[in-house]
């Protein structure tokens, strides 16, 4: 696997036409919504939310694909493929790479990218977006959590799920969902989500959810399939490692799953995405195929 050669290539631009993405009920619930978001503190008038970070954690090891963020795409680190998509997004103030390691840093600096040093001690991505943020220093509303090997990840989804957290002000987590490929069922890296009818989360799982009493995958049912990008409310996500892990996340190895377990509200919003993240070795010349499909150089 290749380490990092930083390329001094321009981003790379969005697919022809762009991606057409599809808000799920962006929408307030009216008085209920109101309700609960003076709960949880909220009640600013104008500006609510207004100012967004983007911050994409990277971390060397790793069970399944080791020195994932450097493996090249199409000549280029992932890390960078991912951070140039991420610059695109006109919702972002800033946009940052968080990592515990060198080889990572020194990479990233080399494109140009902005990059946080955090604690080797980090549990999960989120924990990292949560040090990386007090490192800034600066007041942002809203930190994005952008996977770092989402290379294909469209900047419209990301001001979708700013957006997301703009408009509804009893959640304090946002994220997106697409239509989950029939091939893609049984495999536990594709994590799943079901919705209600207002479009916050209920659950995920690395099983097919909803189940049915065949056992078998409903041809005619829309499936959900969960992308690698959160929206946190920063004052959420100061307070999201000091709560204790729950027993559904330790369960399913899901983070989001403790913002669940804990009563807090998740808004999704729908999107038209075919390009899942990078999981595995394999997963590289899946991405290459649909980016040399695309144009995308």
């Amino acid at each position: 696997m290749p380490i990092c050669a930083p390329s001094s290539d321009s981003s790379a631009s969005s697919a022809s036409g762009g991606r057409a993405w599809i808000v799920h009920g962006l929408a307030l619930g009216a008085a209920a919504a109101a309700a609960a978001a003076a709960a949880y503190l909220y009640r600013r008038p104008s500006g609510f939310r207004s100012r967004a970070v983007g911050i994409i954690p990277a971390r060397f090891a790793s069970s399944r694909f080791e020195g994932k963020p450097l493996a090249h795409i199409l000549g280029k680190p992932m890390i960078q493929r991912t951070w140039e998509r991420v610059m695109l997004a006109s919702s972002l103030d800033h946009v940052v790479v968080a990592t515990d390691d060198e080889r990572i840093a020194d990479c990233c600096r080399g494109f140009g990218a902005d990059v946080i040093m955090t604690s080797e001690s980090c549990r999960n991505g989120s924990e990292r977006c949560c040090e990386a943020l007090q490192k800034l220093g600066k007041r942002y509303d809203i930190v994005v959590n952008i996977q770092g090997d989402e290379p294909l990840i469209e900047p419209e989804i990301i001001d979708g799920v700013v957006m997301a957290l703009q408009r509804a002000p009893d959640a304090v987590f946002s994220t997106a969902v697409t239509s989950l490929k029939p091939e893609d069922a049984s495999d536990t890296n594709r994590v799943k989500c079901v919705v209600d009818n207002q479009g916050y989360a209920i659950y995920f799982s690395r099983g097919l959810i909803p189940s049915n009493k065949s056992g078998k995958v409903n041809p005619n049912y829309p499936y959900l399939l969960h992308l690698g990008i959160s929206g946190f409310d920063s004052k959420f996500l100061m307070i999201y490692p000091e709560l204790s892990p729950t027993p559904l996340q330790l369960e399913e190895d899901l983070e989001q799953l403790k913002v669940l377990e804990n009563g807090y509200r998740m808004k999704v919003i729908k999107v038209d995405h075919d390009a899942h993240g990078v999981d595995a070795p394999e997963d590289v010349e899946k991405i290459e195929e649909l980016m040399r499909a695309r144009n995308i150089q």
